[in-house]
């Protein structure tokens, strides 16, 4: 299985804004079928260093993650995504 994490730190790190952001994240469960897992945690630390929310997602394979970063669904969530946040990494990785 291929593991995705994508940490986001927002612009509006309120709580709030963080919640409506989760939200949103998890609107792609269900509507992507490539998708085979999805979570969201929320950072509890809230440190000047802390990203605010940790996106998991799960694949079959390579081809199935790139078919998820074209879809339309993730394409919205993204174009949001881009809006809202100060900075972001990820690591790609096999299980």
């Amino acid at each position: 299985m291929i593991i995705n994490h994508l940490l986001l730190k927002l612009q509006d790190r309120t709580t709030a804004s963080i919640a409506q952001t989760k939200g949103i994240l998890l609107s792609m469960e269900g509507r992507i079928e490539v998708l085979r897992k999805i979570r969201v945690e929320t950072d509890i630390r809230h440190g000047a260093s802390s990203y605010d929310l940790m996106l998991i997602t799960g694949f079959a394979s390579m081809a199935d993650f790139d078919t998820y970063l074209i879809h339309p669904v993730h394409q919205e969530v993204s174009a949001y995504v881009g809006n809202v946040v100060a900075a972001a990494a990820s690591v790609c990785y096999e299980s």
